[in-house]
């Protein structure tokens, strides 16, 4: 599970937001919510802003942070870590970066600070018995470990460089439970998905049609579900050798020829309704090849407790799709607590029979140094459960929302 998330001097990001997934004094859907020590953890969130807002820069600094703990370790010696700070602030300024989350029924507080693209500070906390216990301190090159933990990291010390996490290196050189469990909420729990993810997701979803009965089965309920018409979709996957045709023409004859010597997976898909069948890849439109893309990803999300993050989910898809495989996420129970917040424009699903207020967040720039400011419709005063919140949005009343009470007529007649 996610808790929170902070970061600051990241991108557009400037001074320090904080994105909560715990429940405030709502209680309306507490059936939805996930009771931990100190309180409620919230299955989801949505999070609203114009372009340029900086929503999808959220999305980016958790992101960077899950690449920095699973790939650090292979950074090599005098190579900065490729971070964007604000424009007014810079390298010589810190960048922060701090996430709660609980994995395997522990939580854990992890965070970092960069300054001229290396790491100048670094913690790892966690709370056995709901009590904060120190598994490591960072400073620089040094670093200090908790008194359970005295020892544990000593091989560690030839390996950690500046440009590295010694998260990334301690999962790596120690044999620490604790640094393996929370490195493997980074690699396997925490899933983000942008749209140019789009590729590695169905292929990954026709190979999980093709080998799992069990996934192909939930798929199509899932579409069932959602009102698609599809009945059925077969995928084959062949190994074939690769014809000189297939490459690119500015390919060196030596490459072609290494290429040329290889097999590859040939993948066909083909989708079935009532009275013919169509080529996935071919012939489907751009909305049904993405929901044949998420849909597996998302099963295996929703049914081992993982945590999806997920820029502008809409893309390509209906509102009406958006809705239902929104509602479907949260209404589906399963054995496992999994949590989805996304970035949208999609103002379908500013509803309150969906979220609460403490779920729906906005992302508005500030006019006086273009930095983020995030903020949850439960921070709002005189916000009413009954109000059209859809409404509100789009006329301003909540902010973040672009070119407000711009005048066309007068602008045209200007030019």
């Amino acid at each position: 599970m996610l808790l929170e998330f902070a970061c600051s001097n990241h991108k557009s990001i400037r001074n320090e937001v904080l994105f909560s997934a715990m429940a405030g004094k709502d209680n309306t859907f507490e059936e939805k919510t996930k009771e931990i020590p100190g309180g409620r953890v919230l299955k989801s969130a949505i999070i609203y802003g114009a372009n340029g807002a900086g929503k999808s820069n959220l999305i980016d600094a958790i992101s960077f942070v899950k690449n920095l703990v699973v790939n650090s370790i292979n950074h090599q010696p005098g190579q900065g870590i490729r971070q964007i700070p604000h424009k007014l602030d810079g390298f010589s300024a810190d960048s922060t970066y701090r996430i709660q989350f609980v994995t395997q029924n522990i939580r854990y507080v992890f965070g970092f600070s960069l300054r001229n693209m290396l790491v100048s500070d670094e913690y790892l906390y966690y709370f056995p018995n709901n009590r904060q216990t120190k598994i490591y301190e960072r400073t620089a090159k040094s670093f200090s470990a908790g008194y359970k933990f005295r020892g544990k990291f000593s091989a560690c010390k030839d390996v950690l460089k500046p440009n590295r996490l010694l998260l990334s290196c301690a999962a790596n050189f120690s044999a620490v439970k604790e640094i393996a469990d929370a490195y493997n909420f980074f690699g396997n729990e925490l899933v983000v998905y942008h749209p140019a993810n789009q590729s590695n997701w169905m292929n990954y979803s026709l190979y999980q049609m093709n080998t799992n009965p069990k996934m192909k089965s939930a798929v199509l309920n899932f579409l069932s579900e959602l009102g698609t018409g599809i009945k059925d979709i077969h995928v084959t996957v062949d190994e074939k050798m690769l014809e000189s045709s297939e490459l690119p023409p500015f390919l060196s004859d030596e490459f072609k020829a290494l290429l040329l010597q290889n097999s590859v997976n040939a993948i066909t898909a083909r989708v079935n309704y009532d009275k013919f069948d169509i080529d996935l890849i071919q012939e489907e439109s751009t909305g049904t090849q993405k929901l044949f893309a998420i849909l597996c990803p998302i099963i295996d999300i929703m049914m081992n407790g993982k945590v999806l993050i997920c820029d502008e989910l809409e893309s390509s898809l209906h509102e009406s799709l958006v809705f239902g495989l929104v509602k479907l996420f949260i209404n589906t129970q399963t054995n496992k607590f999994a949590q989805m917040f996304l970035t949208t424009h999609e103002t379908g699903l500013l509803n309150l029979d969906l979220f609460r207020r403490d779920q729906i967040w906005f992302a508005e720039m500030r006019k006086e140094d273009r930095s983020t400011d995030l903020y949850s419709l439960a921070e709002i005063k005189n916000v009413r459960k009954e109000d059209n919140f859809g409404r509100g949005y789009i006329s301003g009343k909540y902010g973040a929302v672009p070119m407000l009470n711009l005048n066309f007529a007068d602008i045209v007649s200007e030019m």
